[in-house]
C-alpha cells in the first residue's frame, strides 16, 4: 500500500500520487455521499496511525455539525459550531492541528483512543459545507504538511460536491 509514512521521505510525492487517486477516484461521480465515503475509504487506506477518517456535514437549520460518511468507530451524530475541534473548524472556517485533544479546552472524546486530531473545513463558494475530521491515537501524528496537502485534498474534493 502507498502511505505517506512509507514514503515520508518524499511526503509531498505521496500526497500529490493521494490527491490524483481521488480525482481518479470521483471523476465523473456527483452523489455527494458516494463521493464522501470513497474520499474517506481512501484516506483510511493511506494514513497510517489513524483510528478515524470521516465528514461532519452543516446543517445551517439548526447551526450544528451532523455526521457524514466515515471510517472508525461508531461516532458523535451532532456536534454545535464552536464546541470540540471540528466545531471550531467550523465556526473559524479555518484548519485547527491539534497534537493533543486533552489539552483542547472543550474537545469532545467520541472515541477515548484518540489523542490527535487535524480538522479542515470545507468551504465551497463562500458556504460552510462541513469538515473533514482525522483523528490518531499518538499525540503530535499531524504536522504543518499534513494541513498543506490535506487542505489541498479537501479542494480537490470540493469539485465532485
Amino acid at each position: 500500500m502507498f502511505t505517506v509514512e512509507k514514503y515520508s521521505q518524499n511526503k509531498d510525492e505521496a500526497y500529490l500520487f493521494l490527491i490524483k487517486q481521488l480525482h481518479s477516484l470521483l471523476e465523473g461521480e456527483r452523489n455527494v455521499t458516494a463521493n464522501l465515503a470513497n474520499a474517506s475509504s481512501l484516506l483510511n487506506q493511506f494514513l497510517d496511525n489513524t483510528n478515524w477518517v470521516g465528514f461532519y456535514l452543516y446543517e445551517d437549520a439548526v447551526d450544528e455539525l451532523v455526521l457524514g460518511p466515515f471510517q472508525g468507530l461508531p461516532a458523535c451524530v451532532r456536534i454545535p459550531l464552536g464546541k470540540g475541534v471540528c466545531g471550531s473548524a467550523a465556526r473559524d472556517q479555518k484548519t485547527y492541528v491539534v497534537a493533543d485533544v486533552h489539552q483542547f479546552p472543550g474537545h469532545i472524546a467520541c472515541d477515548s483512543a484518540s489523542r490527535s486530531e487535524i480538522v479542515v473545513p470545507i468551504i465551497k463558494e463562500g458556504k460552510l459545507i462541513g469538515v473533514l475530521d482525522i483523528d490518531s491515537p499518538i499525540t503530535n501524528r499531524f504536522d504543518e504538511k499534513d494541513k498543506q496537502y490535506l487542505e489541498q485534498f479537501v479542494a480537490e474534493l470540493i469539485s465532485y460536491l
